[in-house]
């Protein structure tokens, strides 16, 4: 088993979704994301944290029912996508970005 290291194991945050489960967000997983994946995200945790805690809508990826996507919205035709993949034993923020459109899906929030 790999050793986790300081940066994997400390939280930048951890958050209750509306779906009755509740997603951590390590260092090392919001350093990936905004160095690598959107750096457009940098600064920008408040609004994630938002999109998870209180979505404007949910809605379950066509590709792979275990990502959900959560929008929230940042202004007109504008939304911040947290991107979670949830199994039995954990939900993880797999990225986040901004976006002018929400993607298709079966719609979980609000039913």
């Amino acid at each position: 088993m790999a050793r986790m290291g300081e940066g994997e194991t400390s939280l930048v945050f951890e958050v209750q979704t509306p779906l009755g489960f509740s997603v951590r967000v390590t260092k090392s997983r919001w350093e990936l994301i905004v160095g690598i994946k959107h750096p457009v995200m940098s600064g920008r945790e408040s609004s994630v944290r938002r999109a998870l805690e209180s979505p404007d809508e949910v809605r379950r990826s066509r590709r792979d029912a275990g990502v959900l996507l959560f929008y929230a919205t940042e202004a007109t035709g504008r939304w911040v996508c947290a991107v979670v993949r949830q199994d039995d034993a954990a939900a993880v923020l797999v990225t986040a970005y901004p976006t002018d459109a929400i993607k298709e899906g079966d719609r979980v929030w609000p039913k």
